[in-house]
């Protein structure tokens, strides 16, 4: 198989959202989904701590950053905001969920996603102007742009869902009590085999780990996780979307472990 027959493979969720969205078209999606701005306030730093809080219907879900196979990847954009010099998404703890033996992350009817604004003046007011496409499921699939725009007032006051939505964030490694993360690096027919070893007590039951690069034109297929007393084992295969060589760089790896108890956010890997 080839790497563009694999990845037109588990794509194939995607497609399908197309497809049903058009023979579902006497429906109508449009109250499906709901975004709105939470104002949030500014910290003592300058910087400005807000959300876009996403509501949905019951029993549908939308998709984290690393959707998995049978999901879809959000793509936010903050073009026309102003006073605004970088913004940075803190994803709250996603579930697992598994469809026609597909897995997918995300969250089931509500999203509060934090945003971290570094305003380009820090006693103006910030304008956020947001465009989020997104992915939501039930039944069926169905792409959504939802569009939002606020003012940010350079005080504000806390805001509890905010706030919780910051709380239910994964644990770095050294709270999990990560005691290290290496990856042997292998060539396949296609691509690069991709072992790591993950010393770390056990975060819960049913342990996933994702794996994540932040270069867009590296997939990496969905993995395997097994436990081996206090070492987590995963392996996966990476490879380019235009088939060319390519290199891996070990500190550009993102592990994430979720479980039914703790989720683990770890950065980077040494050689194995």
């Amino acid at each position: 198989m080839t790497i563009r027959s694999t990845l037109l493979t588990t794509a194939l969720s995607a497609a399908t959202c197309a497809l049903t969205l058009s023979t579902a078209s006497a429906q109508s999606f449009d109250q499906v989904v709901q975004a709105e701005v939470l104002p949030g306030w500014r910290n003592a730093d300058g910087t400005h701590t807000a959300a876009v809080r996403i509501t949905l219907n019951p029993n549908w879900k939308t998709y984290w950053r690393a959707p998995g196979d049978a999901g879809i990847p959000p793509q936010i954009s903050w073009q026309g905001s102003r006073n605004l010099a970088n913004a940075t998404v803190a994803w709250p703890t996603p579930d697992v969920f598994w469809e026609n033996g597909l897995r997918s992350i995300g969250y089931s009817e509500e999203l509060v996603l934090p945003i971290e604004i570094t305003p380009k003046s820090a006693d103006a007011p910030i304008r956020l102007k947001a465009q989020l496409d997104i992915g939501v499921c039930r039944d069926i699939c169905v792409p959504q742009r939802l569009k939002v725009k606020a003012e940010l007032p350079n005080e504000g006051t806390r805001d509890a869902r905010i706030a919780a939505a910051l709380v239910d964030q994964p644990l770095s490694a050294d709270e999990a009590g990560v005691k290290s993360v290496t990856c042997t690096l292998s060539p396949t027919d296609q691509g690069v085999k991709l072992k790591a070893h993950i010393a770390m007590p056990r975060a819960g039951a049913d342990e996933v780990t994702i794996i994540e690069t932040s270069n867009p034109e590296i997939w990496i297929a969905e993995g395997t996780t097994q436990r081996s007393g206090n070492t987590l084992v995963t392996e996966t295969e990476m490879l380019h979307v235009s088939e060319s060589s390519f290199m891996v760089n070990r500190n550009d790896l993102r592990f994430t472990v979720l479980s039914s108890g703790d989720a683990v956010d770890i950065k980077g890997c040494s050689s194995g």
